[in-house]
């Protein structure tokens, strides 16, 4: 079958974007492992499904390049509200989209028709071990010591809808991620696996973060990593509430902020960069 799809990625946080008002996928979990092979196939870090929606303007799935479907995506929810409003299949600049975490609300920046930034509220940080999900006990998980591959590490569990495990380091460049990662990611204390931020704090308004997301690897940016990394910034005293912090990524720059009621609010680009058909096998 022949498959039309976009190409677009936020601070270098790249998917294969498909809309599905007009077009069906079978098997989305074997076609996103097949379009994000960077040898074989498009390339990018998955695949994200733009959809109908009864409770909201749009309905977003979202698989890594394993095949696993993911619950949230900030950078993609920006793209999302991107492609909706120039493709016309919302045309306001606020929109709702429904992802398997809930309902996000979308504010566009829009200059001479094309948006060129989308501000998300992603809702309430989720600090509770049990529903993040981490075995730790109490009501959060501060500065927790876990062993991984010989090595100790103190994190910090925030959930933005998927599971994130922040851990603040002096250095961040010099980190071999591809080697430290993977035991992290399926460490027994986190049973669906985690994404693992590593964070250097430049100043009380400045983060410094790599990421290691589960099913995809090392990705360039991780609008959700961002999210939970101020979060827990706050928490370990290096940063406030209700103040705009920028996290500094590979791919970009996100500004997050962190609210008195737990709610946080993301604003950053998102780009398109082509669009293309390919045929793929879906069996």
């Amino acid at each position: 079958m022949k498959l039309k799809f976009t190409k677009m990625h936020g601070i270098s946080n790249d998917y294969v974007y498909v809309n599905g008002f007009d077009q069906t996928v079978e098997n989305p979990e074997q076609v996103s492992v097949f379009v994000s092979d960077r040898h074989t196939g498009i390339g990018s870090d998955g695949l994200v499904m733009i959809l109908p929606s009864g409770r909201a303007d749009l309905r977003m799935r979202m698989f890594n390049a394993d095949g696993s479907e993911g619950a949230m995506c900030g950078n993609a929810t920006r793209c999302i509200g991107k492609y909706a409003y120039e493709h016309g299949l919302v045309r306001r600049e606020n929109m709702t989209l429904e992802t398997k975490s809930g309902i996000k609300n979308l504010s566009l920046t829009v200059e001479d028709g094309k948006v060129v930034s989308v501000k998300v509220d992603m809702g309430k940080a989720i600090l509770k071990p049990a529903d993040i999900p981490t075995l730790f006990q109490g009501e959060a998980a501060v500065r927790q010591s876990i062993e991984a591959d010989g090595e100790t590490y103190e994190v910090t569990c925030v959930s933005m809808g998927n599971p994130h495990a922040v851990i603040f380091v002096d250095d961040v460049k010099g980190l071999d991620l591809d080697r430290i990662g993977p035991g992290l990611e399926r460490h027994p204390m986190f049973p669906e696996r985690i994404n693992t931020e590593f964070v250097r704090v430049m100043d009380r308004h400045n983060l410094e973060m790599r990421v290691y997301e589960r099913g995809s690897g090392e990705t360039w940016a991780c609008g959700t990593g961002a999210c939970a990394s101020v979060v827990a910034a706050v928490l370990c005293g290096y940063a406030d509430r209700d103040e705009d912090v920028t996290v500094h990524l590979r791919g970009g720059d996100l500004v997050i902020r962190y609210a008195q009621d737990g709610t946080v609010f993301m604003t950053g680009p998102a780009t398109h960069v082509f669009d293309g058909e390919i045929e793929i096998d879906p069996a």
